[in-house]
């Protein structure tokens, strides 16, 4: 999962402005405090959401405000990547892996009070599947087109045409029959993705959610996905200042739990240290990202410090449309110029494990036999004189303004990295972008860039969801057309036996450091800081995070 700025005095106008309203109780009575404590919770984004329709996003900040209004078939178990039962109560799969079933939970509604049923989850199938244009690019439903691998009607290139969906069929409301042209292993843990949760049909059609404007490389978004956001979760959308902040209130009707928090507020602060100084401020309750430099600190001063288990990636992509970076040796070179060790300590958090595969050890299918390419600032410069390129110039694409959860201080990694290529007679051209929206559309929607950093915090436990999103079909990303990899990494995927999935997968990362497309670099540990009144912050690997069990103290 991926996930934008201000100025430092900016932002922190922004929280004063958050935690004013939250004082004075604003213009609504949900904002004061219950006898329980405070209704208000405000945590500080890092960057705005790319919009509010999860299913045209694939960044964290979407997906963090989109957890709270939206719930898919398919949840989490609490803490973990695990899939649990969530709008579907239980699921059966038929033997031949073609046919799910969903009993559905009953009574729930969606926020425009119409019901949650079997043929609203048809609907939301059918329109994944029948995304057309631009809709298919990468930076709209990046998710539907790697989880399913394509389209009813593919315009973009994938390994297997159009996907593996065929058919949805709704017998009674609380019964939903999903039928797939192939097998598609990982479905049910890929259904408790954010960009696969349920979305009310009737808004949908109302504000136009389908007709978005631009193109892949600047998508303009519908009037659904910038206002109108309608789904079954535990809050429901208020309001959107591009650049300042997003506001949630409490569904009444919700089907769950409410629980004490009845307001959420987003201000947009893309500094880590005006993050921190809110919220040592009293502006703000909580943040995530916290810089790695900064967690002592806070902790020492009595903020309670929550780390997620580290399940992620951070990468150094080497985009192989660029022609220097289609030779091996070039790629081999850029490898072993880089200082891991000197990388994790300067930039990353305290426990960070340096990478070796492009999934952390955690996941099954991650080897202990891959190449490593150990830092070798000499064997470096005797693979560019092989093949002529000891004066290599190199463009290298970096996002500034933002905070992810692999890669706190982007500006940071970048200038470590660039110190060691340039070690090696290597010339670095920074390309730095903001993140929202021009860095992820640029590195996802077209082949102008060249090196560049990007990670991943994976969305649910199966190895696909990894090396499977990155090289299960060409990409815009990583710029080569290998069928062995595609083949070895699609072909892993759909073993019957989990020992020969594990071992094919482990083979498919030998083949893929062998051809190495890029350098896995590390698995940091994300660290959110709050104010010690609050209380049961959910932190979970997958960040499904909703914050309607959150409480704090008055």
């Amino acid at each position: 999962m991926r996930v934008g700025g201000a100025s430092v005095a900016l932002a922190l106008a922004l929280t004063a402005c958050a935690a004013s309203e939250r004082d004075s109780g604003g213009d609504d009575a949900t904002d004061a405090a219950t006898s329980e404590g405070p209704d208000s919770f405000i945590f500080a984004a890092s960057g705005d959401p790319a919009g509010l329709d999860p299913a045209l996003a694939n960044d964290g900040e979407t997906f963090r405000v989109a957890r709270q209004i939206f719930e898919g078939l398919v949840g989490t178990e609490p803490g973990t990547p695990d899939p649990a039962p969530l709008l579907a109560e239980s699921w059966e799969i038929s033997d031949d892996g073609l046919t799910y079933t969903f009993a559905l939970k009953e009574g729930v509604t969606f926020h425009d009070g119409t019901p949650f049923n079997a043929d609203a989850v048809c609907f939301n199938f059918e329109r994944w599947d029948n995304f057309t244009g631009i809709l298919q690019s990468d930076s709209l439903a990046y998710y539907y087109a790697k989880v399913n691998g394509g389209f009813a009607t593919s315009d973009v290139e994938t390994l297997n045409g159009t996907g593996k969906y065929d058919s949805c069929e709704a017998p009674d409301d609380a019964t939903a029959v999903i039928h797939l042209k192939s097998p598609l292993p990982e479905l049910i843990s890929a259904l408790s993705l954010p960009a696969l949760s349920m979305q009310s049909p009737a808004a949908l059609e109302e504000f136009a959610a389908d007709e978005v404007g631009g193109d892949a490389e600047a998508p303009v978004l519908t009037e659904y996905a910038t206002s109108h956001p309608t789904g079954t979760g535990p809050y429901q959308f208020e309001g959107w200042t591009r650049d300042q902040e997003v506001t949630l209130t409490a569904y009444d009707d919700y089907w769950g739990e409410q629980g004490q928090i009845r307001r959420i507020v987003f201000p947009i602060i893309s500094d880590p240290t005006a993050r921190r100084q809110a919220l040592q401020a009293g502006d703000i309750d909580g943040y995530d990202l916290v810089g790695p430099a900064d967690v002592a600190a806070l902790e020492e001063a009595g903020f309670e410090i929550v780390n997620r288990d580290p399940f992620n990636i951070l990468y150094l992509a080497m985009n192989q449309a660029n022609p220097d970076l289609a030779i091996p040796e070039v790629r081999q070179a850029i490898a072993h110029a880089i200082n891991k060790e000197a990388l994790v300590a300067s930039t990353l958090p305290e426990g960070t494990e340096i990478a070796t595969n492009f999934v952390p050890p955690s996941v099954a299918g991650w080897s202990d036999e891959v190449a490593t390419y150990d830092y070798d600032p000499q064997a470096a410069r005797d693979l560019l004189a092989s093949v002529g390129k000891s004066n290599l110039t190199i463009d290298f694409n970096y996002p500034t303004n933002v905070s992810r959860p692999y890669m706190p201080s982007p500006e940071q990694t970048f200038q470590a990295i660039a110190a060691d290529l340039e070690e090696v007679g290597i010339t670095v051209n920074a390309v730095p972008d903001v993140w929202n929206p021009d860095y992820l559309d640029k590195i996802q929607g077209t082949s102008a860039h060249g090196l560049h950093l990007l990670g991943w915090t994976g969305d649910y436990n199966d190895t696909y969801n990894f090396i499977g999103v990155f090289f299960g079909a060409p990409s815009n990303e990583w710029g080569f057309n290998d069928p062995a990899i595609f083949q070895a990494v699609n072909d892993a995927r759909y073993k019957t036996s989990q020992d020969e999935q594990v071992a094919a997968y482990e083979a498919a990362n030998e083949l893929l450091l062998e051809k190495l497309p890029g350098v896995p670099l590390a698995h940091p540990v994300p660290s959110l800081a709050f104010r010690p009144e609050v209380k049961n912050y959910p932190a979970s690997p997958v960040q499904d995070e909703v914050y309607n069990v959150v409480t704090i103290d008055g």
